[in-house]
């Protein structure tokens, strides 16, 4: 079976990711990819943000690493893109990312809850137990709500990310859901399966099934990322994330020119 396209992919600029973009390339080929997409963590308006992502002045170089992958591996179809953090009152930065360079897609992406603590990593686990999760549940996706009404993304990316480590609320976020997929289908936005989700403590696909089949009934496009941090990681658990896209109902996924999409059957 033919593999989607891998449109959530890092390098080392991010400082917690392994291989450069060539070597990500040559995995692609190797399973037999045909298109893939580097979307790597965006630099934030100031550098001491926080400690996950390139800085600034290294934006330029990482658009020469995914050049030179294009240039090396012709035969790949390799796209350009950024993951973006969303937060309110950034959006103006963000707008002047997208004019610096001519990016065929941004995924926006929420890890932050607040300006302080991003819930999703590891080394501020402990901060959760000062939350009711689904106060946390709540705020992110009002957050990722508000992303995909921004207009700013093509792709919203890991759309339930707090169930990384497994914390979720005894209460049903089918309400959240919702909420947030409409916002989507309006703004015409994406998003993606992300199979990282199958590597945490979580061990399932971002998002769960129940969101993926709300998405559908709101015709809302998808996209897959294995959100690689190494060459290995590349297509990861691919064939789990189309079964499940095909199983709440879709026949095709987006690809995407430019900022412009196009629909490719699965």
């Amino acid at each position: 079976m033919p593999l989607p396209a891998d449109l959530h992919m890092h390098t080392p600029l991010c400082r917690h990711a392994t291989g450069e973009p060539v070597d990500y390339a040559r995995r692609a080929v190797e399973l037999g990819l045909t298109e893939i997409g580097f979307s790597d963590h965006s630099p934030m308006a100031r550098d001491d943000f926080d400690d996950w992502r390139m800085l600034d002045r290294q934006l330029d170089e990482y658009v020469a690493k995914v050049r030179l992958a294009q240039m090396e591996f012709p035969q790949l179809t390799i796209r350009l893109g950024l993951e973006v953090d969303y937060l309110s009152g950034q959006e103006g930065w963000i707008r002047q990312l997208a004019a610096r360079h001519p990016w065929d897609y941004f995924i926006g992406s929420v890890h932050y809850i607040g300006e302080s603590w991003d819930f999703d990593n590891p080394a501020k686990l402990s901060e959760w137990k000062k939350h009711d999760p689904y106060e946390v549940w709540s705020a992110y996706f009002e957050r990722l709500t508000q992303a995909a009404k921004s207009k700013l993304f093509q792709i919203i990316g890991h759309a339930d990310l707090p169930k990384k480590f497994g914390i979720r609320p005894a209460q049903s976020c089918r309400p959240l859901y919702q909420t947030f997929l409409n916002a989507a289908a309006q703004a015409g936005c994406a998003i993606e399966l992300n199979t990282a989700g199958l590597r945490k403590d979580c061990r399932e696909i971002y998002p769960c099934a129940e969101l993926l089949d709300l998405a559908y009934r709101r015709s809302v496009p998808i996209t897959f990322g294995s959100d690689a941090h190494a060459p290995a990681e590349v297509g990861m658990n691919f064939a789990e994330a189309v079964a499940l896209a095909r199983s709440a109902g879709y026949a095709e996924s987006c690809r995407f020119t430019r900022r412009q999409h196009e629909f490719v059957p699965l």
